[in-house]
């Protein structure tokens, strides 16, 4: 049995820990302990953003764990009100300072917005990654539309967007493949809906697996970084005990199948709307 690597080298020649720790709501005291819980355990892959309002705590986390800065992989992203060229690199900096960190490893454009050029938010992007501030750059909820945009002045490291056995954005799939793009997968498990799910639990009877290791092995079998959250240890040591087994051509089709097209993130100022 030959089971996915557990990273992903992606364009900008970054190499990705397949699977992170999602840290979305994850605020005050009781962020830390999580991250803690999670570093303990072996994850890699930390998740934030300016907007979550956890680069603090996290950052003291960081700073206290016994581990080479070589060891971690740090992703943040840049709000889209912040996405001039200045204020994405002052932006960039505050969270840096946020983090007591000297770069991150990958900063992502949080949403798209079309008021401002997407060549301006690249080019200041190109620029922190010229300087040593970021190892490399990516977007966040783009949609084909906004990905042909993005190709016209360079590639991303990822796009990072929700999808799971539920909604599986085959369309998005096809149009990040074509450009090279991989897909990290925020909410692979729909908010945990899946574990509960008849045809990932009995895909995960023949694998002495859970129904939520199915789903992110079904999703780390596509080529997806993985983001879930949690904040019980034995849902973190769950997770990531996801790279020592196969599904098979049927079993990733029978999975497939269940995809209801539904999301479960969609702000009112989302530019989803141009492409579905």
């Amino acid at each position: 049995m030959t089971s996915t690597p557990s990273t992903q080298v992606v364009p900008q020649g970054l190499a990705i820990p397949l699977l992170g720790l999602g840290t979305w709501k994850l605020t005050g005291s009781a962020c830390e302990p999580v991250v803690e819980t999670a570093l303990d355990l072996g994850y890699r892959h930390i998740d934030t953003a300016e907007a979550y309002g956890n680069e603090e705590p996290i950052g003291r986390v960081v700073a206290t764990a016994c581990l080479d800065c070589g060891e971690l992989f740090i992703t943040s992203k840049v709000g889209r009100d912040h996405l001039l060229s200045p204020d994405v690199r002052e932006a960039c900096r505050q969270s840096l300072d946020r983090l007591g960190m000297g770069f991150l490893d990958l900063y992502l454009v949080h949403w798209p917005n079309r008021a401002i050029p997407i060549a301006e938010t690249l080019g200041a992007l190109e620029g922190l990654r010229e300087e040593g501030l970021i190892r490399a750059w990516g977007v966040s909820n783009f949609t084909p539309a906004h990905l042909h945009e993005v190709m016209e002045v360079g590639s991303p490291a990822t796009n990072q967007v929700e999808v799971h056995p539920y909604f599986q954005q085959r369309e998005l799939e096809t149009a990040c493949r074509e450009f090279g793009i991989p897909m990290s997968a925020y909410r692979p498990l729909d908010q945990g809906r899946v574990a509960d799910d008849p045809v990932l639990t009995e895909v995960g009877r023949r694998h002495g697996r859970s129904a939520v290791q199915v789903a992110l092995r079904w999703l780390t079998q596509r080529g997806c970084v993985v983001l879930p959250k949690s904040s019980a240890r034995e849902r973190l040591q769950e997770n990531l005990n996801i790279f020592d087994f196969d599904l098979t051509g049927e079993e990733m089709e029978r999975i497939s199948a269940v995809d209801r097209g539904r999301r479960t993130l969609e702000p009112s100022w989302a530019e989803f709307d141009r492409t579905e």
